[in-house]
């Protein structure tokens, strides 16, 4: 029987250099493998780089220079996550900016990138997803109570998982399912 050496736990993390230069160039290429596959922002950054065991200083010096060159900006990184998971996901302001804390962007930044998102923006974005869900759903006749209720709940619950208010929720799904009906019956 053949006996392997016992794997070593230090594999995993970067070898110690005894060049500053070296261990900052690994930090580095660490940040661009992880850009290459989407825009991220400092703290995550900062966290990955904290994971594989990099020194504080040196993430901070290379995650500056990432920035002076353009590579990392928390603004911008914003600004495409607000556009894009409101367009993809029909996320509502509240969440978008629970998420944008999640991965560490500043409140000033998150304020500004949400700054476009007013009152009736986020009720046309609840009503085009109710309206789109509605397409597809079996609603029953319009005297069944309990198909319509039925309905209303996995209404609202998907814009509440969506993060948008009990209120509003409840207000559109009422409001879009009245008109669903009416559509249908015509």
């Amino acid at each position: 029987m053949t006996s392997f050496p016992p794997r070593s736990t230090s594999s995993r993390l970067p070898a110690e250099p005894a060049d500053p230069a070296k261990r900052a160039e690994q930090a580095r290429a660490v940040c661009l493998r992880l850009l290459t596959a989407r825009a991220r922002t400092r703290a995550e950054l900062a966290g990955q780089l904290a994971k594989r065991g990099y020194p504080d200083d040196v993430s901070t010096e290379v995650i500056e220079r990432l920035s002076e060159v353009g590579l990392v900006d928390d603004e911008d990184f914003a600004e495409q996550w607000v556009r894009s998971r409101r367009a993809n996901a029909g996320k509502s302001k509240r969440a978008l900016a629970a998420e944008l804390r999640d991965k560490g962007v500043d409140n000033d930044v998150i304020t500004t990138a949400l700054a476009d998102i007013d009152a009736g923006a986020e009720r046309d974005r609840a009503e085009k997803l109710v309206r789109d869900r509605l397409r597809r759903e079996r609603l029953g006749e319009p005297g069944d109570r309990d198909a319509q209720n039925k309905a209303t709940r996995r209404l609202v619950g998907m814009l509440a998982r969506r993060g948008y208010s009990q209120s509003l929720a409840l207000d559109v799904v009422t409001t879009e399912l009245a008109n669903e009906y009416e559509r249908r019956r015509v």
